[in-house]
């Protein structure tokens, strides 16, 4: 399905509040995409993605942004870390394995998806792989041969969770150990893999309880239905066309004006390994090889102690979109706790509840909960909404800790007094820091 970009800044809205300009930027480039897939062939391959950088303190929805737009459209997405990657000649990871880790979200995901497809055939297949070991266990000695009739007592033990904790033998490959080898420029191997291919595959016979079986022979018959072939090409086209690379902390790689000291020598070197990337270049993979010209680049960083200015202007100029997103404010901090989707105080209310405790939560409490968020957030280093799960954990630290499921059930009213009774060492602490050199 293809979503306009007000459908697609609606949809993040569900689980990010605020920061409408980085929203519309990534729903616009989401949606460029599909423009450019109706074009004629000839015009597509003249259209870039035009790749996205966004600036802000951390916590602030800048991940959350990017992973968000991959799910919606079921892209192939991987998140790395620029600080995690070296120049050529450092040890360290290369750059090229961001390209490679894509190919395998997009195998992944094409797996996931294949595999919901044909769900009803692969429990078929795997419920009667399991009947056909059951089968010999059933008979018992002098009864009247009906396998017909066991089969269908099987079934009916299987469906109804009768006999998952019974012990049975089940045929698993027998795989040699080894080791993953990464060479700078060169897809990851291992070692196992090199000569596993020139000898018949080994197997053994395991014990496990039924419901450990189930999963193993689902494995086993889901390798039969599926195509690898036809998934590895299908993957390679979808993570070339339609893949998204994150890169977080892209600040940390900038040279800032202080740059010189301390033992910072390959920031600038990461920055020229990642430029053909974002250029456009062939990567080697082990699936075979795959073009970076169509992938979308999302950088970010905090950028406190640099500036996107800092960057080499030739990495700059690749990343024409620039979106600063704010710092969160008392009222946001307030819609995360209770507007998203994955709300906060749903989250621990759901997470209480399985211990038989009802947590109700009043409209002055969570203002203070949100201003006690804020008010750290000033004093301290800004975490953005990091900073609600510390506040919320010191809030819910007695009460999720003797809560048990013997306890009968009772509801837990947090209000204002609650909120303070726990939260209250926290302003005598910001009022002491005045005294503090």
């Amino acid at each position: 399905m293809q979503y306009s970009p007000k459908e697609v800044v609606d949809e993040l809205s569900r689980y990010i509040i605020g920061q409408n300009e980085a929203k519309r930027a990534v729903a616009i480039a989401l949606r460029n995409r599909y423009r450019r897939s109706q074009l004629p062939k000839e015009l597509q391959d003249e259209i870039t993605p035009k790749n996205i950088i966004m600036s802000g303190p951390t916590g602030v929805g800048k991940t959350e942004i990017a992973r968000r737009i991959a799910k919606i459209v079921g892209a192939p997405f991987v998140k790395v870390e620029a600080t995690k990657f070296t120049e050529v000649g450092y040890v360290g990871r290369d750059v090229d394995s961001m390209v490679r880790d894509l190919v395998e979200a997009s195998i992944r995901l094409l797996k996931e998806e294949k595999t919901k497809l044909m769900h009803d055939k692969l429990e078929n297949l795997t419920t009667n792989r399991l009947i056909d070991i059951l089968l010999p266990m059933r008979k018992k000695k002098g009864e009247e041969d009906d396998p017909s009739q066991r089969r269908e007592a099987i079934k009916a033990d299987l469906e109804s969770g009768k006999i998952e904790d019974l012990p049975i033998e089940v045929e698993v490959e027998d795989k040699p150990s080894g080791m993953n080898v990464e060479m700078p420029g060169q897809p990851e191997i291992m070692i196992g893999d090199i000569f596993g291919g020139m000898m018949p595959k080994r197997t053994k016979r395991r014990k496990m309880p039924v419901k450990d079986a189930r999963k193993v022979i689902s494995q086993q018959e889901l390798s039969k239905l599926l195509d690898m072939d036809s998934i590895t090409h299908e993957a390679l086209e979808r993570a070339e066309q339609n893949g998204i690379i994150f890169i977080d902390e892209i600040d940390k790689i900038a040279s800032s004006s202080s740059a010189g000291r301390g033992p910072d020598v390959s920031r600038e070197g990461v920055q020229r390994d990642i430029l053909p990337l974002v250029e456009g270049c062939t990567v080697t993979t082990k699936y075979g090889p795959v073009k970076t010209d169509y992938i979308l680049f999302i950088a970010a960083g905090a950028f406190h102690l640099s500036k996107i200015s800092d960057l080499i202007p030739e990495l700059q100029g690749r990343f024409p979109l620039h979106v600063e997103l704010s710092a969160l404010g008392e009222r946001e901090l307030k819609d995360i706790l209770t507007r998203t989707n994955n709300a906060l105080l749903h989250q621990y209310q759901a997470m209480l509840a399985v211990d038989n405790v009802d947590l109700v939560f009043t409209d002055e409490a969570i203002d203070l909960i949100a201003h006690y968020a804020f008010e750290e957030n000033e004093v301290k280093e800004n975490i953005g909404a990091r900073r609600l799960t510390s506040v919320m954990e010191r809030l819910l630290d007695d009460l999720s800790f003797a809560a048990t499921k013997e306890e009968p059930r009772r509801t837990v009213t947090v209000d204002e007094a609650y909120v303070r009774e726990h939260l209250g060492q926290t302003e005598a602490d910001k009022n002491l820091r005045k005294y503090i050199l």
